[in-house]
């Protein structure tokens, strides 16, 4: 089950993007490098390994907001995104 949030406040100068699920989980030794370029956990010719990197070239880079995973093994993972207003 995926759940999405989307929050905003007049005294915050961000809008929040929380993307959730109920999932497995990603181990640790994965997500410290899911943001890199290439990386991918299919086998070859399956992905490019480009979609997380690409986002958060986007969400960080040109809009100088920030892009966090956070995620238990066994519970599910958290997407975050902050975007300045």
């Amino acid at each position: 089950m995926y759940l999405i949030y989307l929050e905003s406040a007049v005294d915050r100068k961000y809008i929040q993007i929380r993307i959730i699920d109920n999932g497995c989980g990603i181990p640790e030794e994965i997500r410290q490098n899911i943001f890199n370029p290439f990386f991918t956990t299919k086998p070859v010719g399956s992905g490019t390994g480009l979609g997380l990197s690409i986002s958060y070239q986007i969400i960080v880079d040109k809009h100088k907001g920030k892009l966090d995973c956070i995620s238990t093994v066994g519970e599910g993972t958290e997407f975050v995104i902050e975007i300045p207003v």
